[in-house]
C-alpha cells in the first residue's frame, strides 16, 4: 500500500525549474519508493548501491554517465561522488530541465559533494518520515498558529485519543510500519540501528568503537526534548566533549536528530544560548530508550517529552513537505520561563506551548509573555494539546488539538 506524500508535487515543481534534483534524508523515509512512483516507466532507474554497479561508476564515471543517459533516478548517490563532475558536464551540454533525481541518505559528505560540483543546477529537497496528515489522508500546510485553520482542520480531521496518539508515537513515521504488511518492530528497528552504525558511521566518521557509538545515540535519544549539553552527554558514554559535539553532529546531518537554535536578541539578554535536541522518528527514540508498548511509554516519566518531540517533527515535516525550511526557535531564560517553539515568519514571532493535557489553563501560555521586551513583535500564539476544541486561551492565544498539526 503506498501512501501519497505531499513533497510529490513540489519535487514535479522543482523538476521543471533545475537540470537535477536531489532528495535526501533519513534512511528508510521513503525517498526512492516516492521517486519511481512519480517516475513510473518514465526514467531509467540505477542504485550505487550495487557493488558492482558503484565499482563501474567509481572506474569511469564519464562511461557511467553515458551509459544511464536521462532522464535517469541515481540512488545512493553518496557512493560515487566522482560522478558528479560529469553530470555537471551533461546537464551544462544540454541544459534539459528535471534530467537527473538523485537520491543518497548521508547528506554529511553527500551536500559537500554536491554543493561543490552541481551548484545552481540542482534543488535539494529534504524528507522525513509520514506526517500524521499523510497518514489520515488529509491535506497539508505549513504550521501557522491561527484560530480559524485550527478550526478548518478540526472540521475536516478524524480525533484521535491519547492511546491513539501515543501508538502513533511508539510506531513511528517510518513507511515500512505503515504498508499494510506485517511490521515486527523490534526485528525492523534492530536492522536500522546495526544499518546505521556498520554503513553510515563507517563513511562519515572515524568512529573506533561502535558500540560506544551506539551508547551514544541511547543517550541522546533519552535527552530528546532537552536542552543539549555537551559536557553531561560525553560524561554518561565516556568520551570528550569535543567527541560528543561532533558526533551529535553526524547525527543531525543523517536527519536522525533536529537541533532547533534558541531565539536571543540584544534586548533579551538573559535567553539562554544552547539548541535543543529533538529525535525526527520517536519510534526509533522509542526502541532506543528500550519501551516496550506504547501503553507503558503513555503513563512513563518520559510521555510530555515523547510527545513534545512528535509534535515538534510534525510541524518540521509541514515545512520540509513544502519545500520550505522550517523558521523555528525556542526561547529560555535563566530565569526559568521557556516557550517550547516560536515560529517567524515576515518579523512576526508566533509563540508555541506543547503539553499532554487535556484540561489546558491560562497559565499554561505564562511564558508567553516574556518575549514581549524589545525584539521582534509577538503575534498569535497557541497550546497544542490533547484537548480536543479550538478555545480561546488568553489575549490572541489558542488551544490547538495534537491531530491538526
Amino acid at each position: 500500500m503506498y501512501i501519497t506524500r505531499f513533497l510529490e508535487n513540489y519535487i514535479l515543481r522543482v523538476s521543471e525549474a533545475f537540470p537535477a534534483l536531489i532528495v535526501t534524508g533519513p534512511r528508510q523515509v521513503g525517498k526512492t519508493t516516492m521517486l519511481r512512483r512519480l517516475a513510473g516507466d518514465g526514467r531509467k532507474y540505477v542504485t550505487l548501491d550495487d557493488p558492482l554497479v558503484r565499482e563501474a561508476a567509481e572506474r569511469d564515471p564519464g562511461g557511467f554517465v553515458g551509459r544511464y543517459s536521462p532522464p535517469v533516478i541515481i540512488d545512493e548517490i553518496q557512493y560515487a561522488p566522482g560522478i558528479l563532475p560529469y553530470i555537471k558536464m551533461y546537464i551544462d551540454e544540454r541544459g534539459r530541465k528535471g534530467d537527473f533525481w538523485l537520491a543518497g541518505s548521508q547528506a554529511f559528505h553527500m551536500m559537500k559533494n554536491v554543493s561543490e560540483s552541481l551548484a545552481g543546477r540542482l534543488a535539494v529537497v529534504w524528507m522525513l518520515g509520514l506526517s500524521q496528515a499523510e497518514l489520515e489522508g488529509a491535506a497539508g500546510a505549513p504550521f501557522v498558529c491561527d484560530r480559524e485553520v485550527f478550526s478548518r482542520r478540526l472540521a475536516e480531521r478524524r480525533p484521535l485519543g491519547v492511546g491513539e496518539v501515543y501508538e502513533r508515537i511508539f510506531t513511528g513515521s517510518f513507511p515500512a510500519a505503515y504498508s499494510g504488511e506485517p511490521f515486527m518492530r523490534e526485528a525492523f528497528y534492530g536492522s536500522y540501528v546495526n544499518t546505521y552504525l556498520q554503513r553510515d558511521m563507517r563513511d562519515l566518521a572515524q568512529v573506533g568503537d561502535e558500540l560506544t557509538f551506539l551508547r551514544f545515540i541511547t543517550a541522546c535519544a533519552a535527552r530528546t526534548s532537552q536542552m543539549v549539553n555537551y559536557a553531561d552527554l560525553a560524561k554518561d558514554v565516556g568520551i570528550s566533549a569535543p567527541t560528543a559535539k561532533q558526533w551529535l553532529s553526524i547525527l543531525v546531518s543523517s536527519g536522525m536528530v533536529e537541533l532547533i537554535q534558541p531565539y536571543f536578541t540584544n534586548t533579551l539578554k538573559r535567553a539562554i544560548k544552547a539548541p535543543n535536541m529533538y529525535f525526527t522518528d520517536t519510534g526509533l527514540c522509542a526502541y532506543l530508550t528500550r519501551w516496550d508498548s506504547a501503553g507503558t511509554l503513555e503513563v512513563s516519566a518520559m510521555a510530555g517529552a515523547f510527545f513534545e518531540t512528535y509534535v515538534v517533527a510534525e510541524i518540521l515535516k509541514s515545512y520540509h513537505n513544502a519545500g520550505r525550511r522550517p523558521p523555528v526557535y525556542y526561547y529560555r531564560d535563566t530565569d526559568g520561563r521557556e516557550v517550547e517553539l516560536l515560529l517567524e515568519a515576515n518579523g512576526v514571532l508566533f509563540p508555541i506551548e506543547i503539553k499532554k493535557t487535556a484540561s489546558p489553563k491560562r497559565g499554561d501560555i505564562r511564558h508567553f509573555a516574556a518575549l514581549s521586551p524589545g525584539g521582534k513583535p509577538v503575534g498569535a500564539g497557541c497550546l497544542i494539546s490533547m484537548y480536543r476544541d479550538v478555545i480561546p486561551l488568553g489575549e490572541n492565544a489558542w488551544t490547538a488539538p495534537v491531530w491538526v498539526v
